[in-house]
């Protein structure tokens, strides 16, 4: 009875890759079975395929007790690989292929004001909270600070700067649960901010800045704007990784007065 069982066992775990991508796009074609049915498909599938990735992430890792999810499943080895920078660096610039240039230098000083507002708005934000939860020190207040931007832009200046593992945690559980949010509430949004156009959607990307919750909850809007969002976001993290870790460290350091 065990031998065959087994035996798949052996060869799920030998590719995991090919199993990996089986079980996301099962996880994909179930969220967008369910997003027809869950607010009149004003919820993208996106949005409830990552809610449903983090809740098996939780499931994995408390069964296993590692700390990849299910990735600490041998069999589904390869959800690290899928997971990787090197695949999510590839999405990311793969969005910007669908803008038209000349849409984008319309956006003009509109389209870099709010990027630079996005970032200095969502790291004071980030920062703020940070210090009423009783941080003072100023690469723990810049850590989470910096998640608040994105999840990505988080534990770049987190490694940057010194932080601790567990703060550089909670600037990524941040940065997650700011895109969840863009994700479900930009259909609704949409209609009272006037995001109906690729100029509208390039400002919005600068000011969310999380190219993930940008990309799902303009999919949810209007699928032709999603490049144009996109591609602001991706800006975004890159302004923030810059910023984060050298101009707005020093800054927190010099209000705390550890400069």
């Amino acid at each position: 009875m065990n031998d065959p069982l087994h035996a798949a066992a052996a060869v799920f775990s030998e590719y995991s890759i090919i199993v990996a991508l089986a079980f996301v796009g099962a996880v994909l074609w179930c969220s967008y079975r369910l997003a027809g049915h869950i607010g009149n498909g004003r919820i993208h599938g996106s949005a409830i395929a990552i809610s449903l990735a983090l809740v098996f992430a939780c499931i994995g890792g408390h069964v296993t007790g590692g700390k990849k999810g299910l990735a600490d499943f041998e069999c589904l080895a390869g959800l690290a690989v899928l997971g990787g920078a090197a695949f999510r660096d590839f999405t990311i610039v793969a969005t910007a292929y669908g803008v038209r240039l000349e849409e984008f230098l319309k956006t003009g000083l509109a389209g870099m004001l709010a990027l630079l507002t996005g970032v200095l708005l969502s790291f004071a934000v980030g920062a703020a909270v940070a210090w009423g939860c009783g941080y003072r020190e100023a690469a723990s207040l810049a850590t989470i600070g910096a998640g608040a931007a994105t999840y990505i832009v988080g534990p770049v200046t987190g490694a940057a700067v010194g932080a601790s593992s567990d703060v550089i945690a909670i600037s990524i559980a941040a940065g997650l649960v700011k895109a969840i949010l863009v994700m479900l509430l930009t259909p609704f949004a949409a209609p009272m901010i006037g995001l109906n156009n690729p100029r509208a959607a390039l400002i919005f990307g600068g000011l969310m800045g999380t190219t993930s919750g940008v990309a799902a909850g303009l999919a949810a809007t209007d699928e032709r704007l999603v490049p144009y969002g996109a591609m602001t976001a991706t800006f975004y993290t890159g302004l923030g990784c810059l910023l984060g870790p050298s101009v707005l460290f020093l800054a927190i350091r010099l209000l705390v007065g550890e400069v």
